[in-house]
């Protein structure tokens, strides 16, 4: 069967490649129908990566985000014309210690093997989970990036101590907003900071108990725990601001992304005792709770619409270069290609 995949073959050059898929019993065929972009796409489509992480990535088929239509199971466990979620991250084995989306041996689509902005996709069937039929597939479409959130936060369970009044999280981004919604409703009895530098962004953080600019925190403002999701050369001030304002023995969970190395105060982390860990990525696990918090917690799917930014139709490759430049220009909010090529 022969498929049409949009590759990445230089900063802002798409082009299509025709490559033919054979189709097993392990395996799925999908439709991408709502692909979502992440600033991780736009790194690699602006060419804001180093040229030797370039070379070695292009051409790739970019967006690690996406919703899709079976189009055929071989075995039947999936009905054709099924709305189904796309999983990224592609294991190929399993470790008691270390979850899979850690485990070096594992490919993720746009980052080490092609994304799914693809004609059809094959994907292991294990790398599928149906859309819930009270989630809207431009909702659905950045299921992953929720996954991200919730994974950290069940990180965060694991590492941190019980003494949870007081979180702060710095950012005012689409990470911080929905990890912000996610920590509102599972721990209502703690107080929520929120500090970044967008004043119309924090505006939109109605489950915080307060928003701060980072120029203006409070002298005595102190917290139990904190969470990172600024990135970029940013990051470094950020955490300087963390292990300022942190309890002796509190957690720091990092999840902004930085291309060049970051300076840390450990003489502080190491007087504080502090516990800093690190997040990257989901597994299947972690789509899966994003579900079950759907189910549990609905008003997380009212503060989520609110990400929707732009719903763009993309039947060619001029559109997708259209909807990545608009997303490039767009303060807050998933800019959601509803793919028809």
């Amino acid at each position: 069967m022969l498929n049409t995949v949009y590759r990445l073959i230089s900063p802002k050059r798409i082009e299509a490649n025709f490559t033919d898929i054979t189709l097993t019993a392990d395996n799925v065929l999908v439709r991408p129908t709502y692909l979502s972009i992440c600033h991780a796409d736009q790194r690699y489509y602006q060419g804001r990566r180093e040229g030797d992480i370039l070379r070695e990535k292009l051409p790739m088929a970019l967006i690690h985000e996406a919703v899709g239509r079976v189009m055929y199971d071989p075995v039947g466990k999936l009905k054709a014309g099924e709305g189904v979620i796309l999983i990224p991250n592609q294991p190929f084995e399993k470790d008691a210690v270390i979850e899979e989306n850690y485990l070096e041996s594992s490919k993720f689509r746009a980052s080490s093997c092609d994304g799914f902005m693809q004609e059809y996709v094959i994907t292991n069937r294990d790398r599928l989970l149906r859309v819930p039929k009270d989630l809207t597939a431009e909702m659905g479409a950045f299921t992953e990036m929720v996954s991200v959130c919730t994974h950290t936060v069940m990180r965060f369970e694991r590492f941190s101590h019980d003494r949870r009044k007081k979180i702060g999280i710095w950012g005012d981004g689409n990470l911080s907003y929905i990890l912000s919604a996610i920590l509102s409703e599972l721990y209502k009895d703690c107080q929520l900071y929120v500090m970044g530098v967008h004043e119309e962004k924090l505006a939109t953080f109605t489950f915080a108990d307060q928003t701060f600019h980072v120029d203006h925190i409070p002298d005595d403002l102190r917290i139990d725990h904190a969470f990172e999701c600024v990135g970029g050369s940013a990051s470094q001030s950020v955490i300087e601001q963390i292990i300022a304002r942190i309890h002796p023995e509190g957690s720091v969970a990092l999840m902004g992304v930085s291309e060049n190395a970051i300076p840390v105060n450990t003489r502080m982390v190491l007087e504080k005792g502090l516990h800093v860990f690190g997040s990257s990525r989901s597994g299947k696990k972690d789509f899966e709770k994003v579900i079950e918090l759907y189910k549990t917690y609905p008003r997380l799917k009212n503060y989520f619409l609110n990400l929707i930014g732009c719903v763009m139709d993309v039947k060619n490759i001029q559109d997708m270069s259209n909807a990545f430049e608009y997303d490039l220009n767009s303060s807050f909010g998933k800019t959601i290609m509803r793919w028809d090529v």
